[in-house]
């Protein structure tokens, strides 16, 4: 039987969709490598492909990414998470798929249900997207760090469109790679005020000698 997910947008620009939480935060722009054996995910994978929709990922709270027959329910997870497209995907073997997805735009978490098979539905609102704001010389060595991060990195494993000038996008690219703890890094998804992010992350780096 063909899983099919809703996706119909409501009034008030709501709209449901599956919801994949997980021990990691996804940010807009960002890229997120996911290794998919659970047969509730690989479900919703295909109906994504197929019918070319987006799910949610959001920060697990409580509890674990798979499934356990001891546990009830979904784990606890952040309200504000971040949409995904599939850019690619693969099927090395039987029962495992390689998927590439891209972080969209932010939205939270009005209600959810847990459907029997344990995919998580949401209903979520869309967070706008912050204004483009150019970065602020007193930040420029954050810009010129996440360069010589990138180039490490390898332009397999980053965005390909670069915006070393704007403020919000440098603050989500180092947010991603740099260890935050991951309440931390929810923090600065949540946060809507690029400025305000580039603060917290400089002193961070400041604080280790690292900038």
């Amino acid at each position: 039987m063909k899983l099919r997910l809703p996706g119909l947008r409501r009034p008030g620009d709501a709209m449901r969709i599956p919801l994949f939480p997980l021990r990691t935060v996804l940010f807009p722009g960002g890229l997120l490598p996911l290794k998919i054996f659970e047969q509730r995910y690989i479900g919703m994978v295909k109906a994504c492909v197929a019918e070319d929709r987006m799910f949610g990922v959001c920060l697990i709270t409580r509890g674990e990414e798979v499934a356990r027959p001891d546990v009830d329910g979904a784990p606890e997870f952040a309200r504000v998470g971040t949409l995904a497209r599939i850019a690619s995907w693969d099927m090395p073997q039987s029962g495992i798929l390689h998927v590439a997805a891209e972080g969209s735009g932010r939205f939270k978490v009005e209600r959810h249900e847990v459907e029997g098979s344990g995919l998580v539905i949401g209903e979520v609102t869309p967070i706008a997207a912050e204004p483009q704001v150019a970065i602020d010389e007193s930040r420029a060595p954050l810009a010129r760090l996440l360069r010589i991060v990138a180039t490490q990195v390898g332009p397999q494993h980053f965005p390909a469109r670069l915006d070393y000038e704007d403020a919000t996008w440098v603050g989500y690219r180092l947010a991603e790679l740099l260890p935050l703890p991951l309440p931390i890094k929810q923090s600065m998804l949540e946060v809507n005020d690029a400025g305000v992010r580039l603060a917290v992350l400089q002193k961070f780096l400041a604080e280790r000698e690292l900038l």
